[in-house]
């Protein structure tokens, strides 16, 4: 490979890594052609992009970026690394590693998961976090909670009135004509 095409690769990474906010580094090395092929169409159908590069490119994207990945980059970028790419929802490439497993067998742990990158910079290293970003939730899903946890006391409210219409109506009649 020649500078220009890795300048050229380091250049496409790093603008790939800026427009998606969530990455996760895998490690898939000893699977037989037919399971990086299924790995890669399960990556497909659930949305995220699926893709092998040498970590020294992988490394030198993630200098140009705004955020510090030193130590991430010191930490999982060692053998075989894959990157999961998902622009939408960050738990779902940590769902996805976990549902290809199970699909695989109970024993396997592979893909091994060594580390992701979570919106633009929160970073989690090793494997015993995969099991947490998988239970993470999105934004969307976190703005909905929020929202109706707002809205749960003025909904009781309102219940509380149109529950007690009569009683209220009553109460109101009861007190007018107690002042007459």
């Amino acid at each position: 490979m020649t500078k220009e095409e890795k300048k050229s690769i380091i250049e496409g990474l790093t603008e790939k890594f800026k427009e998606t906010p969530h990455f996760y580094i895998t490690n898939a090395s000893g699977f037989s052609v037919a399971q990086v092929n299924a790995f890669r169409r399960m990556c497909f159908e659930k949305g995220i992009e699926y893709k092998v590069y040498k970590n020294t490119l992988i490394k030198k994207a993630l200098e140009n970026l705004d955020a510090d990945y030193q130590e991430f980059s010191d930490t999982t970028l060692k053998g075989f690394s894959g990157i999961l790419f998902s622009t939408e929802v960050a738990n779902l490439p940590a769902k996805v590693l976990l549902d290809f497993r199970k699909k695989l067998g109970a024993k396997e742990k592979r893909p091994l998961f060594k580390g992701a990158s979570v919106d633009g910079g929160d970073q989690y290293l090793g494997e015993e976090t995969l099991e947490m970003l998988s239970k993470l939730k999105s934004k969307e899903e976190l703005l909905g909670e929020i929202i109706s946890l707002l809205q749960s006391p003025a909904k009781n409210v309102v219940s509380a009135l149109q529950s007690g219409q009569n009683t209220l109506a009553g109460l109101v009649k009861a007190l007018s004509e107690k002042e007459s």
